[in-house]
């Protein structure tokens, strides 16, 4: 059986340190950019987080890309 994965949406997730613990460990929190291009390459998504968060200033400790597809039999 083949089976074909059609592409939905994508989501560019940066995660951030917003300051640490008493103990010492960070404290993260993460943004997501929805609807992200399904052709767009993953060198361009990684170079647009590292080039907003350097906007901010918060260090990006994170770079994540999520893809959802729709499975199809044929």
């Amino acid at each position: 059986m083949l089976i074909i994965a059609e592409p939905l949406n994508s989501a560019l997730i940066a995660i951030y340190q917003t300051g640490s613990t008493p103990t010492g460990s960070p404290v993260t929190r993460q943004k997501s950019l929805s609807y992200v291009r399904a052709d767009a390459s993953e060198e361009a998504l990684y170079d647009v987080a590292q080039a907003l968060f350097s906007l901010s200033l918060q260090p990006l400790l994170d770079v994540q890309l999520r893809k959802n597809f729709k499975l199809i039999a044929e």
